[in-house]
């Protein structure tokens, strides 16, 4: 049966909440990428201390929360997820999660976190939401924010599976940078889908940390 259309405020959103985001989430997963994610997180997290609060915008399943329990295991953690089946497998996944079931574009910061990260998810956001989007990571977050993006130096868009306007690299971090003065750049790096160990999908992160 056809999975019913929500109406959300972008074709993104849509795009995401219907049946496209239930066939990624039953794609992404296994014990692989929960592995590459804790490799991931370990270098992200060797410059922060004292994280005992985290949230993830657009957490699909919980892939990398979960690497992010191994590492911080006494961390209370909290997702944004827009896909109904998604959210149902991220609650299975993890066991006393604060899981908010709506667009990140619809969420509203409950409260400051220690860490708020977003992870391959800026990219398949409408770019003129991006500023509302930020503003949103960044009055949730009372330390540190990550993004890990795919970079590049200008805004473009391009093709993903076949499907115009679902795709989109800038300097997602760069941007945020600019926009808020407190925030302070502390690390950053690039992860190669090749890696022979950890593989990622060509990404590349960025920590920062207000001031």
């Amino acid at each position: 049966m056809k999975k019913e259309k929500e109406n959300f405020k972008t074709e993104q959103e849509n795009f995401w909440a219907g049946e496209f985001g239930d066939s990624y989430s039953e794609r992404n997963t296994g014990k692989n990428w929960i592995a590459s994610n804790a490799a991931f997180f370990a270098k992200v997290l060797k410059t922060t201390n004292d994280i005992k609060t985290v949230i993830e915008f657009g957490s699909n399943i919980g892939l990398n929360l979960m690497a992010l329990k191994v590492l911080l295991p006494n961390a209370e953690l909290s997702a944004i997820e827009i896909n109904k089946f998604a959210i149902r497998n991220l609650k299975k996944n993890i066991k006393n999660i604060k899981v908010f079931p709506k667009s990140i574009l619809d969420f509203e910061p409950d409260t400051e976190r220690d860490l708020v990260f977003i992870k391959g998810v800026l990219i398949h956001i409408n770019p003129e939401e991006l500023q509302l989007v930020y503003e949103k990571l960044y009055k949730s977050s009372t330390k540190y924010i990550l993004i890990a993006e795919y970079y590049n130096p200008s805004p473009m868009t391009i093709t993903y599976r076949g499907l115009f306007n679902r795709l989109f690299k800038r300097d997602f971090a760069g941007e945020m940078l600019e926009k808020y003065s407190d925030l302070k750049l502390i690390d950053y790096g690039f992860v190669y889908h090749n890696d022979p160990n950890y593989p990622q999908d060509d990404i590349t992160w960025f920590l920062m940390k207000k001031s």
